[in-house]
């Protein structure tokens, strides 16, 4: 995947995991951050612990994958740092 392909995936991942985790948006760079990000964790933890592929492509089972890992991503801050903004 290109980085223009990284990025769009990042940008939708991240706005839906933070609109999913904070009921709002965190911001155009923090969720392409957060979606990438997201996108390598999602890829590690369905490699890992379900044996499923990870990010395979700018389709909806990646956009899937991307999301849950940035969802992760979101508690775990929110867990070690508290409630404070990205």
């Amino acid at each position: 995947m290109s980085i223009i392909g990284w990025i769009v995936l990042g940008l939708i991942a991240g706005f839906i995991a933070s609109k999913l985790v904070n009921k709002t948006g965190s911001g155009l760079v923090t969720d392409i951050v957060l979606g990438v990000v997201g996108a390598f964790v999602g890829g590690f933890v369905f490699t890992r612990f379900f044996g499923a592929a990870g990010v395979t492509g700018f389709n909806l089972y990646s956009m899937f994958v991307a999301v849950a890992g940035a969802v992760v991503v979101l508690v775990l801050y929110h867990l070690l740092f508290g409630r404070r903004a990205l």
